[in-house]
This record gives C-alpha cells, structure tokens and sequence, in this order.
C-alpha cells in the first residue's frame, strides 16, 4: 500500500537522481540514490543493452560521461507511483538538456536535447528508497550526435 510518505520520498528520490548529473555530486549523492547494484537501461539513447553494474562503478562511469558537458539540467515530472511493500515503480517524464562548451561543436549547436519516460524500480532500505533499476525511453532527441562527447570519456 502505498502512503502519502512513500510518495514524497520516492519523488524526492528522483529528485535527487537529477542532481547526481546536474550537480556533478556522483560520489556525494550515489549512496543516497542506488542500490549497491544497479540494473541500468538506457538502450533507446546508447544502443546498449540493459546492464547491472556496481554502484561504485556506475559513480565512475557517470562521472566520466557528463565530463564533457559544461551544463546539464533534467526536468522529471508527472511522477506516477506504484508501491507493492518495500518495492515501487516509478514512470516519470524526462527532459533532459546536455550543454557542450560553445567551442567544442563550433556550429552555435551545444545542445543535445533528450525527451522521453523513465521507469525505474526502487526498494526500500533501512536507510531509505533507492533504486535498483533505471530505464529511460527516449522518445525524441536534439542534436544525438552530442552524446558522442560523453561516451568518449
């Protein structure tokens, strides 16, 4: 069942997946946002398959990719909660905005631009929710070529 409480703390949850990127804080906020593995799904934007990773790992891996960019910014919204006991189920949308430094692209276009759905998976811990599984469906993109800059990290 799901409470009024579980809502706002698997909402803030995702709030503070955000910042792990927006903030560039990856060693500071990945203990408070996953699980200590993480099955990670971001095949519609990489082409890669779904993967499980340490979280440490995973911490190295974010950091290395959102390197390149000078600013970052995700908006997550409509939250819709699905909380079955000490597991839940988040469908969320995503606009996602990746800046290179105006210099690295050299035709004025810095941005990549992502939109689309996330449906992570979280369970509840002793000292929390935190994510097990995150998923996101791109469903449009701005200049994709960009992502290229964060993969080379």
């Amino acid at each position: 069942m799901k409470t009024a409480m579980d809502h706002l703390e698997l909402v803030e949850l995702m709030g503070r997946y955000a910042d792990l990127a927006d903030l560039k804080q990856f060693s500071e906020l990945a203990g408070r946002v996953y699980t200590d593995e993480v099955t990670l799904d971001f095949e519609s934007v990489t082409g890669m398959p779904p993967m499980a990773v340490p979280v440490g790992q995973y911490t190295e891996i974010l950091r290395g990719a959102f390197a390149p960019f000078q600013a970052t910014h995700h908006v997550i919204s409509g939250h819709v909660i699905d909380v079955d006991g000490d597991t839940a189920k988040i469908h969320a949308h995503v606009r996602a905005e990746h800046w290179l430094p105006d210099q690295a692209t050299g035709d004025g276009r810095n941005r990549w631009l992502v939109v689309g759905f996330y449906d992570n998976e979280a369970v509840r811990t002793p000292d929390g929710w935190r994510l097990t599984r995150v998923r996101l469906t791109s469903k449009y993109q701005e200049n994709a070529h960009l992502a290229a800059a964060g993969q080379a990290g």
